[in-house]
């Protein structure tokens, strides 16, 4: 919005320069976008009056004109086609200095001597007018100072407001402001309410009270539009962006801009019946002001009569009722419309009116007869007419209502970390039109004003007297936290030391997305129900996974496809698991291996990875932990039966790990083998605390046996015997060969350990090392049913 500040300052001048002006209420929340004078610089400008012209003798286009300065008459030649006999202009004259530092000297055009230049706004720089000399009004004083008389050392203040400031949408909005800012009282104009002169009214029924709770009109008969706005009038709108266009629209455009109400006038013999505030009826046509034709839906507020539609509600009226050059009798409107009720309208259409715009924002609800007796007022003064009595409709259920509020003393000290005093709180609160309706050692309670819509809460009206006082008054405290250093436990493996090793291990890291095709899952996962997306984003990414597996097949296709011979690729992330005790988000630690062991080089033959290559890859990621996992046998939908084991650590199972099922790898279209692991990560990233152990100084002692079991029976299960039954300091056990063969029956196979001891604090005996070996040959033969190989 724009305004004079010469107009602001009739209402509320604070000792303040205009500089100090635009910082304060820029602070204060009212943004200033942009700061422009009235008029450009130009000095030697007066008023005067053609009181003669002549076309110029060797020109068509040129006119010799006389012009009077209230003292004598100077020849002035002008190409203005509005250049005329009677007319008060804009007359600079020799030695007058134009914006642009342009002087004005003594010339001669066509051998006509010019002593002079009459001007229009846009040499100025007034206004954007060149289309001729700029003509002043009638009772203009001839030889006056043009800046002077037009109150031209002035500036025009573009403020961007916030949308819940639309009570500074006017002059008298913004005067409070300034008022409260500088405890400086504001001068409002008297408004007298009007009694009326004539009966005559024009009726009027609201059917839809819910939008527009209050409405108001007059008719004003007789009135003689013929006649000129007056200058101070045409100025203020000039200077607040807004063009002057008869006397009727410039009174309600004054009543918009100084008191924040929009309002409208319409032709009154053109009415037909009374006027109806309702919805419109799909379809139905209108013609706006601007010429424009628009189509209404049911959903948009018009005003109308008894023949159709007149307007628009809060946006615009129609160019059929508008008033124009032989308008005798209007019809004045004043409104109340629910924001929500206009909000969005008028953008639908592709309109954004001054009037929408502040109605959208919230109008004052009080203010419709004050507006009404103003612009009565004003345009009696102008045009003259007879005013009837107003005819208000109102719906007091749906007007909006006071809102009380509680300011607590010790939450506005809390909040601003600073005690401001009692009694400028009540004035700060006070000015800005609250009443105080009760108080108490311990707080107060307001009473907010009809044009604040935005002061509901305790908080409202803390930031209020923050705002006011200046935040930049508010002293400047450093925030007293302590600085403790959380608890981190060190038998936690953070995820990033676990990646760092699987990228050392020449893994790259991948994400996929959480979301995956249901039929692929299935081919991983089909112990868990997935749960289905409610609106997915498209049929391959319809569920939540269960698994990480099918992400990674996905980017090993992805990869094959593009030649990729060596793929090493791990994941950390979520699989979604639907339980009894509601979806479990589980993080789990995924890879997957594919190609040759090693990259391809000049120093060796390519030899293809087998299952111990995942195998060794993941035991040595496990193994950052410390703790004792174990592998055992078993079987998955995804994995080849031959090849994969489940994952344990103390009896419990946290992941699985093999190749590929070769259907698998055949219906995926995928070269093969591919090997695949997933554990649980908090499993794996919680360790063991070190202890510190004394090393022995004594020798150790080893022992290697060779013997023959069954096939089916596992190292770990054999090194699980050894373990209970070779006392208490074996050290070791570390498998060294596995033989199938000659000599080797069917279903059997020979297995070679060497078993080490030692003992902390002396030699052993091999007698005590020769019966551990005893003890452990007896338990294998009861449990594993192995014996020695011969």
């Amino acid at each position: 919005m724009k305004f004079s500040e010469q107009w602001l300052r009739e209402w509320v001048n604070p000792a303040i320069n205009s500089d100090e002006l635009v910082a304060q209420i820029t602070l204060a929340g009212l943004e200033v976008d942009g700061v422009e004078s009235a008029a450009g610089e130009f000095s030697g400008v007066i008023v005067g009056e053609i009181v003669s012209a002549e076309q110029h003798p060797d020109a068509d286009k040129l006119r010799v004109c006389q012009v009077s300065d209230g003292v004598a008459e100077t020849q002035v030649v002008c190409g203005a086609p509005n250049a005329r006999v009677g007319i008060k202009v804009a007359f600079a004259t020799v030695g007058a200095i134009l914006p642009g530092n342009f002087k004005i000297k003594k010339a001669k055009l066509r051998q006509q001597e010019s002593f002079g230049m009459l001007c229009s706004a846009a040499e100025l720089e007034i206004s954007d007018e060149n289309d001729g000399i700029m003509e002043l009004v009638a009772d203009a004083p001839v030889g006056a100072d043009l800046r002077e008389y037009l109150n031209l050392n002035d500036k025009i203040i573009d403020v961007d407001l916030t949308p819940n400031r639309g009570d500074c949408l006017s002059i008298a909005g913004l005067a409070r402001e300034v008022g409260v800012l500088n405890s400086v009282d504001v001068t409002t104009p008297e408004y007298t309410e009007l009694a009326p002169q004539v009966e005559d009214i024009f009726p009027v029924r609201v059917n839809a009270p819910e939008h527009c709770p209050r409405f108001l009109g007059r008719v004003l008969n007789n009135i003689d539009i013929t006649q000129s706005s007056p200058l101070w009038l045409q100025e203020k709108l000039r200077r607040c962006d807004l063009r002057s266009i008869d006397p009727v629209v410039d009174v309600t455009n004054y009543i918009l801009l100084e008191m924040g109400q929009p309002m409208h006038a319409y032709d009154l013999d053109k009415l037909s019946g009374s006027i109806v505030v309702r919805m419109a009826s799909q379809g139905e046509n209108l013609t706006l002001l601007d010429g424009q034709k628009v189509e209404l839906n049911n959903e948009t507020l018009v005003i109308a009569d008894n023949e159709g539609v007149l307007g628009m509600a809060g946006i615009m009226g129609g160019a059929d009722t508008g008033v124009g050059a032989t308008t005798c009798n209007v019809f004045l409107e004043a409104a109340f419309f629910n924001p929500i009720s206009i909000a969005g309208k008028a953008r639908s259409y592709g309109l954004h009116t001054d009037a929408s715009h502040r109605f959208e924002r919230g109008v004052d609800y009080d203010l419709q007869r004050k507006a009404m007796d103003r612009a009565t007022m004003l345009l009696q003064s102008i045009v003259g007419g007879e005013a009837g009595p107003i005819v208000e409709q109102t719906s007091a259920e749906h007007l909006p209502s006071h809102t009380k509020v509680t300011l607590r003393k010790a939450r506005l000290e809390a909040l601003l970390a600073y005690k401001i005093g009692d009694q400028q709180v009540l004035d700060i609160l006070k000015r800005l039109g609250l009443t105080l309706a009760s108080s108490d050692d311990d707080s107060w309670t307001f009473t907010s004003p009809s044009w604040r819509f935005d002061m509901a809460i305790e908080a409202d009206l803390v930031e209020e007297v923050a705002r006011v006082y200046g935040y930049n008054n508010l002293p400047s405290t450093h925030p007293v936290a302590s600085m403790e250093i959380p608890a981190k436990l060190e038998v936690e493996r953070p995820l990033s030391v676990l990646r760092r090793h699987m990228v050392s291990c020449g893994y790259q890291e991948a994400i996929t997305y959480s979301m995956v095709e249901p039929g692929l899952l299935s081919k991983f996962d089909n112990q868990n129900k997935p749960v289905e997306l409610v609106n997915p984003i498209s049929a391959d990414m319809a569920v939540m996974r269960t698994s990480l597996w099918p992400g990674l097949v996905k980017a090993l296709q992805h990869n094959q496809n593009r030649q990729q011979s060596r793929v090493r690729l791990f994941e950390t992330g979520q699989r979604f698991i639907p339980s009894d005790q509601g979806l479990q988000q589980q993080d789990v630690f995924a890879g997957l291996i594919y190609g040759s062991r090693h990259p391809e080089s000049w120093h060796g033959k390519t030899e293809q990875i087998d299952y111990f290559d995942a195998k060794g890859d993941l035991e040595s990621l496990l193994e950052i932990s410390g703790q004792n996992f174990n592998f055992e046998a078993a079987e998955h939908v995804a994995l080849h039966p031959g090849q994969s084991a489940a994952i344990n650590l103390a009896d419990e199972k946290i992941g699985y790990i093999g190749a590929m099922h070769p259907g698998l790898v055949k219906d995926l279209g995928l070269l093969g083998p591919v090997f695949m692991f997933e554990v649980d990560l908090a499993s794996i990233s919680m360790g063991i605390l070190p202890a510190y152990e004394t090393l022995s100084k004594f020798p150790e002692m080893r022992r290697d046996l060779a013997i023959v079991l069954d096939q089916k029976i596992s190292v770990a299960m054999v090194t699980n015997y050894i373990e209970s039954s070779a006392g208490e300091w074996l050290n070791d056990v570390r498998l060294f060969d596995v033989y199938q063969g000659q000599g080797i029956e069917n279903g059997q196979k020979s297995l070679a350990l060497g078993l080490t001891w030692q003992h902390p604090e002396r030699t052993l005996t091999d007698d005590e090392v020769n019966q551990w070996v005893e003890q452990v040959v007896e338990h294998l033969s009861q449990h594993a049913g192995a014996s020695l190989r011969g």
